[in-house]
């Protein structure tokens, strides 16, 4: 039996102006969900000439997720996305070019060429870089979110996490800890359905991984994470009851992972039928037809904005193409921290 309360989607334009969007809001949401998917089909170009080191990995069918959850974000508010969250880094205002330059293993790159392709982010927009132990960045947020409490600062800390990953031990003490201090952090499931090629129902026993915030002591909500502007509503609302004392949510997108875990993965594991269904449901095609549907989106529009989405990928490539590779002398530089890099002592 079901715990978690299940978000309906949203129904009007009247809905989503209450939600705080105006019509410009709306088309740069859909401007931000077209770079994010070409992005990642620019970076399976990349991969397959070679100009990617490593694997590859997408989060094609997340892109609703991301960018709703990310547009519902604060200024002042920080993030830990994982490799499916690449529409939060374009939101928070990751250039695209630096991002390819991220993949390629550049200098440009926000790690400046020392780590994972997709192990990125920048700080001075509010982001913090992930590692391959995907819920470990939960505790990391949690930590952000305590001190915001000590310092009495009006923000909120958001962390991502698989299905598969809620399986580890720190995937629950960061929410117990949460939970039990009423911290201003808001927790993301991306449920694309598949660890790998695990299936939910390997997975857990409940009916949602969002039930298992009731035992924290805090609010589940699961939202179909292919509609945008759901997404969008539920995010928002949890992270402003966060804002104001509220204590933390777990929201669960759900969504399939319509590509393998990686470029080498052709996820044969995956019904056909599965696929099928859930190309119908595409967050692209479901946000322009709402789009069109609700607010008056044009032909003329939305040429225009896969122009410049197109215009902006060609040269976002080119340049980071130009990006030099990081030098040797420079492997140590933002590693180890010095005293002088530190403002304040960290026992004061």
């Amino acid at each position: 039996m079901a715990v978690a309360r299940e978000a309906e989607p949203v129904s009007s334009l009247t809905e989503i102006k209450e939600a705080g969007l105006d019509r410009e809001d709306l088309l740069g949401i859909y401007r931000h969900m077209l770079l994010t998917r070409g992005i990642e089909e620019r970076g399976h170009i990349l991969y397959k000439q070679g100009k990617i080191p490593g694997s590859f990995y997408t989060g094609r069918g997340n892109e609703a997720a991301s960018v709703g959850i990310a547009t519902a974000m604060g200024p002042e508010d920080v993030g830990t996305p994982l490799h499916r969250d690449m529409g939060v880094h374009i939101v928070r205002g990751v250039e695209p070019w630096r991002i390819f330059a991220q993949f390629m293993g550049r200098a440009d790159g926000p790690t400046k060429g020392k780590d994972g392709n997709v192990h990125m982010a920048d700080d001075r927009l509010g982001l913090i870089a992930m590692v391959s132990h995907l819920p470990a960045m939960l505790p990391v947020a949690v930590g952000c979110a305590l001190a915001f409490r000590i310092r009495e600062e009006k923000r909120v800390a958001l962390t991502w996490f698989g299905e598969g990953a809620s399986a580890r031990g720190d995937t629950h003490e960061g929410m117990n800890l949460a939970g039990v201090r009423r911290l201003p952090v808001v927790f993301i499931c991306d449920n694309n359905q598949w660890a790998y090629s695990t299936p939910t129902h390997l997975e857990y026993a409940c009916e949602h991984i969002a039930d298992r915030a009731k035992a924290y002591g805090f609010e589940g909500v699961v939202v179909d994470g292919t509609d945008v502007l759901a997404v969008y509503r539920e995010a928002k609302a949890a992270i402003e009851k966060a804002r104001d004392g509220g204590g933390p949510t777990l929201i669960e997108c759900l969504t399939l992972r319509m590509e393998g875990h990686a470029v080498h993965d052709d996820a044969s594991y995956v019904p056909k039928e599965m696929f099928e269904e859930w190309a119908k449901r595409d967050p692209l095609e479901r946000y322009r037809t709402w789009l069109r549907e609700n607010a008056e989106f044009t032909d003329e529009e939305e040429d225009e904005i896969r122009s410049q989405v197109k215009k902006l990928l060609n040269d976002a490539v080119q340049r980071a193409d130009e990006s030099p590779d990081p030098d040797v002398d420079t492997l140590l530089d933002g590693v180890y921290a010095t005293p002088e890099d530190l403002d304040t002592p960290h026992h004061k």
